[in-house]
């Protein structure tokens, strides 16, 4: 195994050798100013669409495949609050009020916008073709609805181009969300993603939010790796994987050749396609999507 890898496998080794780790939003950083999402998770977390719910209870828009981004009211965070370094043009129209969305720069750009926003100091040139797309108010009070139409105000309110509402469109029926489901797929995007009209907004995964794909997909982190045989002797062969409250897994089907030469680092995020479970709870079929560095 190359000398990377055999680092960041010691690494792993520590880190699930007896440590008791905290979740992100119970640890304080006294570095940071306070805010209002200091103290509990920001965002609300998706749930898988399932058959017989009606889509005519909730708000269809397109997922759009970009950088999950919290304004606090004072600074851009990633998701898991680490402070994100963005330009003081991009933040200074911001409202003074929470707001989730994404960072996003069209469809099939991903790797090149997480470059950017992960870039420190940030380049305020490259973050000219930055818009961020925003959704929901996280805390706020009312239903999705009543959020909306407040979040529709602020970014009219913004004078900021780059700031921009995702659109919602009123869900009907069963059939006409697989068309728009095709329509985004067949024109390269990710898929959609339903809010439930009358909910109120409540942190961590939940089922009022709910995402669609024609093929499903979900997230993992990095606990190390298997050592590569054959043409990957010395090289990363697959990740060791651990499902949200579920089994671990090995996966080394989608790594490119320089990712098995320089894997992501032990509590790094990865996205992973699947098809279906097996019998122990193991994803069928899976195959790395992306990664989310540790933030």
């Amino acid at each position: 195994m190359c000398d990377n890898c055999t680092r960041r496998l010691a690494t792993a080794r520590l880190v699930l050798g007896g440590m008791t780790l905290l979740p992100p939003w119970a640890i304080a950083s006294p570095a940071q100013p306070a805010s209002p999402l200091a103290i509990r998770p920001a965002v609300e977390l998706a749930s898988e669409w399932t058959s017989g719910l009606s889509p005519s209870d909730y708000a269809v828009s397109e997922k759009l495949d970009g950088v999950r981004a919290i304004w606090d009211g004072m600074g851009l965070r990633f998701r898991s609050r680490r402070p994100m370094d963005a330009p003081d043009w991009f933040t200074a129209g911001l409202p003074p009020e929470p707001l989730d969305g994404e960072l996003w720069m069209g469809r099939g750009s991903f790797d090149r916008l997480s470059g950017i926003v992960r870039s420190s100091p940030p380049d305020g040139q490259a973050w000219r073709a930055v818009r961020y797309m925003v959704f929901d108010r996280p805390m706020a009070q009312g239903n999705f609805s009543q959020r909306y139409s407040r979040l529709q105000a602020l970014v009219a309110q913004s004078g900021c181009d780059w700031l921009q509402a995702i659109e919602q469109a009123a869900g009907t029926d069963a059939r006409a969300l697989e068309r728009r489901l095709h329509e985004v797929s067949d024109g390269g995007g990710e898929g959609l993603v339903l809010h439930r009209w009358d909910a109120p907004w409540l942190p961590g995964r939940t089922g009022s939010v709910r995402k669609l794909k024609l093929q499903p997909d979900a997230e993992a982190t990095v606990l190390g790796y298997v050592a590569g045989k054959g043409r990957y002797a010395g090289q990363t062969g697959a990740l060791l994987l651990q499902m949200p409250e579920g089994p671990r897994f090995a996966l080394g089907s989608g790594l490119t050749d320089a990712q098995r030469i320089n894997p992501p680092p032990p509590g790094a995020q990865v996205t992973y396609r699947y098809r279906g479970f097996t019998p122990a709870g193991i994803p069928r079929f899976a195959t790395l999507l992306r990664v989310r560095e540790a933030e």
